[in-house]
């Protein structure tokens, strides 16, 4: 057990190092004002007479198909006002998260110079996680009730692979995956391989706009999955090859490998010790080792085929 975490340490800390060299940048210059705007504040709280002025000043929450008795409803529901309640027992004060989205956005800046930081919106979506961040160019939409806290009872039918992520520090993550998908363009090949390495490629941005947020977090595991992934990398990649999966286009290796779930189905007795996703990881990886060993841009990157990624990454496992 000793030999196993000294281990893990040392593979930690070199992909840390790794990393690090290739997306640490300065972006203190960078000017950035967040305007955050809180319309379940200003839903839940003012009576209903005040519906038209909300209805003015937030028309893109508002279809026109919908009647006013709808929203005056909902601003009286006691499901939704107790809702409500509990997300302003963390959310009260948005300072913290107004201040890690500024930075976020920074980043983002960064590598993108056209970017225009979007005026955030705060709400409640009735705990639709699918859909916890949504990003229209100049707003972004954030349901904080998909963010209360892994223990909260609202999520207590949730499987805890997915509630696990429903805390606070998973909102400038959601926000920044939110921000890369609009960057990643379609994958061509239906390989496997080509579609790990999609989702490495998502995950290398999100590398870039969150360089200080740890890995577990960025792909929803727990550190001890990320210790598994670590650990176990060698036996996986072989059980890939070995069952000659890697060019196979078969769309069920999606489901066993790539979506989220609370394990990979390797079909193996022990599946269960393993983390859902694998494939992502391995992706991931592959993407790591190809910046690593090319001179080439985040952009460059986003736009080469996904199998000339893993030819030219020279990706191996780690031990």
């Amino acid at each position: 057990m000793y030999k196993y975490s000294v281990l893990i340490v040392c593979i930690i800390f070199l992909i840390s190092c790794q990393k690090k060299d290739k997306l640490s940048v300065d972006v203190s210059d960078i000017d950035m004002e967040l305007t955050v705007k809180r319309f379940d504040e200003a839903f839940y709280t003012n009576p209903t007479e005040a519906l038209p002025e909300l209805k003015n000043e937030y028309p893109y929450l508002f279809p026109t198909q919908t009647p006013d008795s709808i929203w005056v409803a909902k601003m009286s529901d006691k499901d939704e006002q107790l809702l409500f309640s509990e997300t302003q027992k963390l959310y009260k004060n948005f300072d913290d998260e107004t201040e890690q989205l500024t930075e976020l956005f920074k980043y983002v800046k960064y590598y993108y110079h056209n970017f225009k930081e979007p005026t955030v919106v705060t709400l409640l979506s009735n705990v639709d996680y699918e859909n916890r961040v949504v990003y229209a160019d100049s707003l972004l939409f954030i349901s904080l009730d998909v963010f209360l806290g892994k223990e909260s009872v609202i999520y207590q039918d949730f499987p805890e692979y997915i509630s696990r992520n429903f805390t606070e520090d998973h909102i400038s993550v959601a926000v920044a995956e939110a921000l890369a998908r609009r960057e990643l363009p379609r994958a061509k090949s239906r390989t496997f391989v080509a579609r790990i390495i999609q989702e490495g490629k998502l995950l290398y941005v999100m590398d870039a706009f969150l360089p200080k947020v740890e890995d577990a977090y960025k792909i929803g595991y727990t550190k001890e999955q990320i210790a598994w992934a670590d650990f176990n990398d060698v036996d996986v990649w072989k059980f890939f090859v070995q069952n000659e999966l890697l060019f196979s286009t078969d769309q069920e290796l999606s489901m066993r490998f790539i979506d989220n779930a609370p394990f990979s189905k390797f079909y193996l007795a022990n599946d269960s010790e393993s983390p859902g996703k694998i494939g992502a990881w391995f992706g991931w990886q592959i993407v790591r080792a190809y910046m690593n060993n090319n001179d080439v841009s985040l952009q460059e990157m986003l736009q080469t085929n996904n199998e000339d990624i893993f030819k030219k990454s020279k990706y191996k496992p780690t031990k």
